[in-house]
């Protein structure tokens, strides 16, 4: 079980887009994630007519090492730990490591 899903809303701790958040869009089969509007690069896109590919420069999300980022706590705004535990009935949930809030219902 990952720490960080698709969906995640999260804020990059360390880096060039420090403080900025935004929602994880995907996570690589690397481990590292792209998340929405951050870590934006230049790519010089050739046309290809065929394809109906118009050529220019694009801004292309850039994946992130997990490590970079942290969920955003949804009632204080502010980044948190991640835990793992076990519940009464047996199922494996993630929870916020400062009020033992529960992410995954």
């Amino acid at each position: 079980m990952n720490r960080l899903r698709k969906g995640d809303q999260v804020v990059v701790i360390s880096g060039r887009d420090k403080g900025r958040k935004g929602a994880i869009v995907q996570v690589l089969a690397n481990g590292k994630v792209l998340v929405e509007g951050i870590n934006l690069a230049k790519k010089h896109q050739r046309p290809n007519p065929q394809r109906q590919v118009q050529g220019g420069i694009l801004e292309k999300e850039m994946p992130l090492d997990p490590s970079n980022v942290a969920i955003v706590n949804a009632t204080t705004g502010k980044a948190e730990r991640i835990g793992f535990k076990t519940l009464a009935d047996g199922k494996k949930v993630r929870f916020l490591k400062s009020n033992d809030e529960v992410l995954d219902a």
